[in-house]
């Protein structure tokens, strides 16, 4: 089984050096590590290009998004199974995609997540920890969702049923796990440990963004068949409370 990891970066010399250091020094190798880059100035490109020994398949160019993007990496994507980093973000150790390849192997499921550690820049500090809990039928009426840098997903399930909705410019990932899991009932597995440290400060927190994202989730709620969308938003960000204690 083969995996293919997209990585969609723009400006982030800061962090990228980490991002490619903790997929390439993972214990299992059958990777494809595709990056899209939005056209970085920064030096982001030029270290992306330099010669660091990684294998990559790079794009730089402009993009409408961060789903846009996502999708131009899934289009590329010739793994079994389909994953995202973020430019941001590394893995919580060296084996973290053997175990996700052997639940995929030992058990018949279309998709697979874990658990998220939000940290500071630094990552040596936890500003919040999603702890997922297992999923069955209905949960998702109820507000919960998995985190989706931790959301693996076999290339066939994109393909039947769709990349990211890119008229969502904050929601889609969202939109895209309810479609998945509420609305076309594909397996899914937990695997109960963090999986990704996701460094903090991206758009999502910006207060601005709070309403239109609150806007986008009804309308995935919508058109993704939860019954009471307006309880489910309620719940939905209800249950994020306890992930800062």
């Amino acid at each position: 089984m083969n995996m293919s990891i997209i990585t969609v970066v723009y400006n982030n010399i800061d962090f990228i050096e980490s991002n490619l250091n903790s997929i390439h020094n993972q214990t299992y190798k059958d990777i494809q590590h595709i990056i899209i880059d939005g056209g970085s100035r920064d030096g982001t490109l030029e270290y992306l290009r330099s010669n660091h020994g990684y294998p990559l398949t790079l794009v730089s160019e402009q993009d409408d998004g961060i789903y846009d993007a996502m999708n131009k990496g899934i289009n590329l994507a010739e793994g079994d199974v389909i994953g995202f980093l973020n430019s941001d973000d590394i893995y919580t150790d060296e084996s973290i995609l053997k175990k996700i390849t052997t639940v995929f192997r030992d058990i018949d499921t279309d998709s697979v997540y874990g658990d998220l550690h939000y940290v500071d820049p630094s990552l040596k500090k936890t500003i919040r920890s999603w702890e997922s809990g297992k999923y069955h039928t209905g949960i998702m009426e109820k507000g919960w969702m998995p985190p989706h840098p931790t959301f693996y997903v076999k290339r066939n399930i994109y393909e039947k049923y769709g990349k990211f909705d890119s008229d969502y410019k904050i929601s889609a990932d969202y939109e895209l796990m309810l479609r998945f899991l509420n609305k076309n009932n594909i397996s899914t597995y937990y695997l109960p440990e963090v999986i990704v440290k996701m460094r903090t400060g991206g758009r999502s927190y910006k207060l601005r963004n709070y309403i239109k994202k609150y806007c986008e989730d009804l309308r995935a709620m919508r058109n993704n068949n939860i019954k009471n969308p307006y309880i489910c938003l309620i719940k939905k960000n209800l249950s994020k409370l306890h992930q800062f204690f």
